[in-house]
């Protein structure tokens, strides 16, 4: 699927569909739902909208979900990230890991989990980025031909390598929401050691207990915009350099640690940077957490 699914992005980005052979030597049924998501996931590699087009339904109000709060509501806002994702992406790998297809009639369900690798041209360079998926979806056999309704894409985990390029050019709308912490996130306040792999550049933040805060890097402060399953999502300024972005972390499930990645959205004058197209992946460290407020 996608990436920013995919497959995120989707990639997104993507983000459902990834890299992998079409249908398995041999399958007995060569219009069955295993061998429809294998075909989806050969497409996203060749880059090959008019089968992705046949295997999809193409409902208005069919809905879908990627990383980083991305939705898709019908079939043509879905097509259009994926042509911006084709256009921005050198080359896909993808390798499905495991699949699981369950189907009663003429409804099927599965689960994914897949490796959605994207190659992005930088500068002089191809840079590489991994991003561990997991999926869910329904598939209905109309006519005789077996198409995928929805799907649902999550990261199965935060081990995440390579410079941050998932699917680009979501609506802002759907690429990220500006909802307020809710009463489930966690107490993220204290100190961290924030470390951009790529450039082994390190500094630190001080966070409130709602994760927004200053950080030692020409003057930046981290604000949080949404929490959800560990997945901890915001934005950064540093008005020192006159940049801004916007991050997407995992937090452990001992809230010490957080992997993920970082991105642009302004460059001094240059604005309307498409998210997630170029930066870094972070490693976050909790070195101490803020005193506890007094009853």
């Amino acid at each position: 699927m996608m990436v920013r699914c995919v497959s995120i992005v989707l990639c997104g980005l993507l983000s459902f569909i990834g890299a992998a052979s079409s249908a398995s030597a041999g399958a007995p049924d060569p219009n069955s739902p295993e061998t429809v998501i294998r075909e989806l996931v050969h497409a996203n590699v060749e880059k090959d909208m008019p089968t992705m087009s046949r295997l999809m339904a193409h409902d208005a109000d069919i809905t879908s979900y990627s990383i980083g709060g991305r939705k898709y509501v019908g079939w043509q806002e879905f097509e259009r990230e994926m042509r911006e994702e084709f256009a921005n992406v050198q080359k896909f790998e993808i390798p499905i890991r495991e699949l699981t297809v369950w189907h009663k009639g003429d409804v099927a369900w599965f689960t994914m989990e897949l490796d959605y690798i994207r190659y992005v041209k930088e500068g002089g360079e191809i840079k590489r980025m991994l991003l561990p998926l997991r999926e869910t979806g329904v598939l209905e056999r109309r006519n005789g031909q077996w198409v995928m309704l929805s799907f649902h894409e999550s990261f199965r985990s935060a081990q995440m390598t390579g410079p941050v390029a998932q699917q680009s050019a979501a609506s802002a709308e759907t690429r990220l929401v500006s909802n307020p912490p809710s009463a489930a996130v966690p107490d993220l306040s204290g100190e961290w050691d924030i470390l951009e792999v790529e450039d082994d550049k390190r500094y630190k933040a001080t966070l409130d207990k709602t994760g927004n805060g200053p950080y030692t890097q020409h003057g930046g402060r981290f604000i949080t915009t949404k929490f959800e399953d560990r997945l901890w999502q915001g934005t950064w300024q540093q008005p020192g350099n006159d940049r801004e972005g916007g991050f997407e972390v995992l937090l452990s499930e001992d809230g010490t640690e957080a992997k993920g990645i970082w991105w642009y959205t302004r460059v001094q004058g240059h604005k309307n940077i498409p998210p997630k197209e170029h930066g870094g992946t972070y490693h976050w460290k909790r070195t101490s957490r803020a005193p506890s407020a007094s009853k």
